[in-house]
């Protein structure tokens, strides 16, 4: 069984290595990295991609299907859905993008922080993160926007504690593993810092696993903001957001179906575009099995 087992894995692992199916992995990643190229430039030029405005009502158009003047339709308050998912765009796309931004940064500096000086320091610091690894993401995140408030500081704040233990611990994994490498003992026989080794050897070194994680932790903090959008945690009216549009939707199901239909594939599929193109990143940077073992 074990020798069976053994051979299937070794079996996958040379599948996996084909050159047809690492082409095949990065068509995937490119063809995703252009959609998601599309997105930010959609949401960027909202305004002079649509003539309807995102907050101005026209309550004789609620409700209307799908039309040539409305591709996506309009909502009950006779909005342009198109129009209202472009500028959603904004909102969730920079918030879960601003807030794992963050998050990484605090998370490398406390991580590689950690991993070098090792100790207590590293000890308390582990047991700190540790606490919101102890609980799921969005149960850590309703509590700090229960505290903060709602809105898109709570969110992303919320988002930022939430993810701050994944980049802490894969940045101390790193930074453990490289720090009795030869040339950081040199650097520190040459007389360099702390703050030199750590900033100038060791976090260049661990950088880029950290980032590929942290883009694809980027769609899974989407579906967290339009998670707690949904609840009305997130972007407050008439502030647009994809998860605040599925939930003014919910309720319309039957009579607008569209209303929550076109924002939830919006989400779907961008965060499949991150995945892809995450997974396209890992293989072509060859860090793939550094960072599932971190």
């Amino acid at each position: 069984m074990i020798a069976s087992t053994s051979f299937s894995r070794g079996l996958w692992s040379q599948l996996r290595n084909t050159a047809p199916l690492q082409a095949l992995t990065t068509l995937k990643g490119g063809l995703a990295g252009g959609f998601l190229i599309l997105v930010v430039l959609g949401a960027l030029f909202a305004p002079w991609l649509t003539p309807y405005s995102y907050d101005i009502q026209n309550l004789p158009d609620a409700f209307s299907a799908p039309t040539l003047a409305h591709p996506m339709g309009t909502d009950e308050f006779g909005r342009d859905v198109l129009t209202r998912i472009l500028y959603g765009a904004r909102t969730s796309l920079s918030v879960s993008s601003v807030a794992i931004a963050i998050s990484l940064f605090c998370g490398m500096v406390l991580g590689a922080s950690a991993g070098y000086f090792g100790g207590k320091f590293d000890r308390s610091v582990m047991v700190l993160v540790d606490l919101t690894w102890a609980f799921p993401e969005i149960l850590v995140a309703l509590m700090l926007v229960a505290i903060i408030g709602p809105g898109t500081t709570g969110t992303l704040v919320a988002i930022c504690v939430a993810y701050l233990a994944q980049f802490t611990r894969l940045s101390r994994a790193q930074v453990m593993a490289l720090k009795t490498e030869t040339y950081i003992e040199a650097a520190r026989g040459m007389g360099s810092s702390h703050a030199g080794i750590l900033f100038r050897h060791l976090l260049p070194n661990c950088l880029g696993p950290v980032l590929v994680a942290g883009m694809l932790a980027t769609g899974d903090a989407i579906i967290l903001e339009a998670t707690l959008g949904f609840f009305g945690l997130g972007a407050q009216p008439p502030t647009p957001s994809w998860g605040g549009m599925m939930s003014s939707g919910s309720g319309l199901l039957f009579k607008g179906p569209w209303i929550i239909l076109f924002p939830g594939l919006c989400i779907a599929v961008t965060v499949v575009a991150i995945n892809l193109f995450g997974d396209a990143l890992l293989h072509k940077l060859d860090i793939h099995e550094r960072v599932r073992t971190a």
